[in-house]
């Protein structure tokens, strides 16, 4: 489980993380989302350990990521919006460089390397070099990375970007599974992707926390109505029988065009009324020609829920020192010397 508890950073003057707390469970998709400059990215570079907060804390299970930040990196699985690879190196080179960073052992890697080329469709261009490939295959392989170690935690930046239709489907299905057993947090500025894979959502803006709950509340919470597209054909109908018929209606608006009545209604939400519409047309002789009702989705939400914030930051997260700690060179060349030992 992640725990974040009054969670501050700052840069100079601008506060862009203020004071936010949620905590995500085990076998839980969470939704992080925010506008630009709302203190997202901020937010998930803490809680991988490469900014320090300026207050309050970050646990896993208890305790801080930053009590022994190279042991905690273990755990954790990142995939950052801009993806990081070595583009003269090819897929195996740089996940094979990936698992000496881990300290994975040799059975653990080729294991590991079976499923995330298996899962992550990589294949076909295992051994080409990264600088040759589509945005798609360099979206996977930024992915593989971020599995490859079996992390209990996930944190996954815009991990379908650049990914055609059926790619998406496919790495879908991959978070979904990958959902049930790890603490993923998920964060994208594609509201369907968010709507298919996420069982709550937290979004942030302005540095602090706006909303934290189900998609189903949120959408009931700030999406009360409902929009009934009516469509049939009349001569001269009465609309004050349709009003007597269901006074929960209200009249959006009304366009007449010969014989043809288009109406726009609203009702509540959690109304289901469109067999009842339908069914008293056929008994008034009205001949309908389309029906139809439109809920606002996670998008409408998150308009009205940031759009009073301003995101006009010139950057949400200068360029910072990250958190001392050995560089990936000592870091490979430690792995390295480990397994040549384990080797003699």
């Amino acid at each position: 489980m992640i725990e974040i508890k009054e969670l501050s950073r700052h840069f100079g003057a601008i506060k862009a993380v203020d004071k936010i707390s949620f905590t995500i469970a085990p076998g839980e998709i969470v939704g992080f989302l925010g506008p630009n400059g709302a203190g997202k990215t901020t937010t998930m570079r803490m809680m991988v350990g490469y900014l320090q907060p300026s207050s309050g804390s970050i646990l896993i299970d208890g305790e801080s990521i930053f009590a022994d930040p190279i042991k905690t990196s273990q755990r954790i699985g990142y995939l950052p919006e801009t993806n990081p690879l070595y583009n003269e190196q090819t897929v195996y080179d740089f996940l094979a460089y990936v698992s000496a960073l881990r300290k994975l052992n040799k059975p653990m890697f080729k294991e590991r390397l079976a499923y995330v080329v298996e899962n992550c469709g990589l294949k076909e261009v295992l051994h080409q070099k990264i600088g040759t490939l589509s945005k798609g295959y360099r979206q996977r392989t930024g992915l593989a990375q971020a599995i490859l170690h079996d992390p209990e935690v996930l944190i996954l930046d815009e991990p379908t970007s650049g990914l055609d239709p059926n790619q998406i489907i496919e790495i879908r299905e991959l978070i979904r599974s990958l959902g049930k057993e790890k603490t993923l947090i998920l964060s994208s500025h594609i509201m369907q992707e968010v709507q298919a894979l996420c069982d709550r959502i937290v979004i942030i803006s302005g540095g602090r926390i706006v909303a934290n709950d189900s998609q189903e509340s949120l959408l009931t919470r700030f999406s009360p109505r409902q929009e009934i597209r009516l469509r049939f054909e009349a001569r001269d109908p009465d609309l004050n029988l349709l009003w007597q018929e269901f006074p929960e209606l209200e009249l959006i608006s009304e366009e007449r065009d010969n014989q043809e009545v288009i109406l726009s209604l609203s009702a509540d939400a959690e109304a289901d009324l469109q067999r009842a519409l339908a069914q008293f047309c056929a008994r008034m002789n009205w001949l309908v020609l389309e029906i139809h009702s439109q809920k606002s989705n996670l998008e409408d939400v998150f308009v009205n829920l940031t759009k009073s914030y301003s995101t006009d930051m010139a950057s949400e997260a200068p360029e910072e020192t990250p958190v001392s700690a050995p560089s990936e060179s000592n870091l490979l060349a430690e792995a390295v010397e480990s397994t040549e030992k384990e080797e003699a």
